[in-house]
């Protein structure tokens, strides 16, 4: 696959493996419960004799980066113990159309019952990794980071941040609570921003990141002064960007973020930032397009 940018789509990331399932296993579950409602899938089980099995394969129609198929795995063996689910392309690995992600064997009713809520789950988490490995090559030979942020799916957050690992980004806050970030509109409560920061320093550990958000570069001298961890240049040009990264001058984290594309991140990432966040990645990244096939019974 090749990028706005010329460049060959793939990943470099670390192998972290993948999430455990004590956390993935209640998101699975609710996605089933709301499928199946309260009569289950009253479609196949008309259909499909009890003691039917099949084989079948998760096939991608179009290029791509996987994540989540240790997700969709999952997905079938919820609904009955006897799937057995082989994968042939792992997580953070680009997929061409036609290959095979996983093979799976075992009772006819769980897998067609579970088909659509694994695909959605790995169609969506794939299209999250695709993207962000599109990003990632378009700012290949600078110093900076793809990162995602708390612009999530409501309840599938830590599915959507795995996704983005997975592809060679990073995560900013996985949430609230593991370190501060002082937007505009603290910094408008607390009457401006050396207030800010002085509070959150007396209130913080001595381990939690502080950064903070400015608008303009007007704002930059009292922030440094301030001495933040990390500075947010919100929606500015590649220039204001390059002329910010001077002056900060090493003495904190820089970070760029608003309305960043493909087509535009290769002139952000050249500013010198060291971090690049971008919403959409996990707001609006569409999905890898997949689609289960039935294979002859051997």
């Amino acid at each position: 696959m090749v990028t706005n940018a010329g460049e060959r789509l793939m990943t470099n990331a670390p192998d972290r493996g993948p999430l455990p399932d004590l956390l993935v296993d209640p998101l699975v579950r609710a996605a089933l419960a709301e499928d199946l409602g309260r009569g289950g899938d009253i479609t196949t089980d008309s259909l499909v004799p009890a003691d039917r099995t099949v084989q079948a394969a998760v096939v991608a129609r179009r290029e791509g980066v996987v994540a989540g198929a240790g997700v969709a795995a999952l997905t079938f063996r919820l609904l009955d113990a006897r799937v057995t689910c082989r994968g042939r392309i792992d997580d953070g690995t680009v997929v061409c159309p036609g290959e095979t992600i996983l093979l799976i064997d075992g009772p006819a009713r769980a897998v067609l019952s579970a088909e659509r809520v694994a695909l959605n789950f790995l169609g969506h988490l794939s299209g999250i990794a695709t993207e962000t490995a599109r990003m990632v090559a378009a700012v290949r030979g600078t110093r900076a980071r793809i990162a995602c942020t708390r612009k999530t799916t409501p309840g599938l957050r830590a599915l959507e941040k795995y996704a983005v690992r997975v592809a060679g980004g990073i995560n900013h806050r996985l949430g609230l609570d593991d370190a501060v970030l002082i937007k505009d509109n603290h910094i408008a409560v607390m009457g401006g921003i050396t207030a800010a920061i002085t509070a959150a320093r007396a209130a913080i550990g001595h381990m939690t990141r502080l950064q903070v958000e400015i608008d303009s570069l007007d704002q930059l001298d009292e922030a440094l002064a301030a001495a933040p961890d990390a500075i947010l240049f919100d929606n500015m040009t590649p220039e204001v960007l390059a002329e910010g990264v001077r002056r900060v001058a090493g003495r904190a984290i820089t970070e760029a973020s608003g309305s960043i594309t493909l087509d535009s991140v290769a002139a952000v990432a050249a500013s010198g930032v060291d971090v690049i966040s971008v919403g959409w990645l996990t707001h609006s990244a569409p999905n890898l397009d997949l689609g289960l096939d039935m294979l002859p019974l051997a």
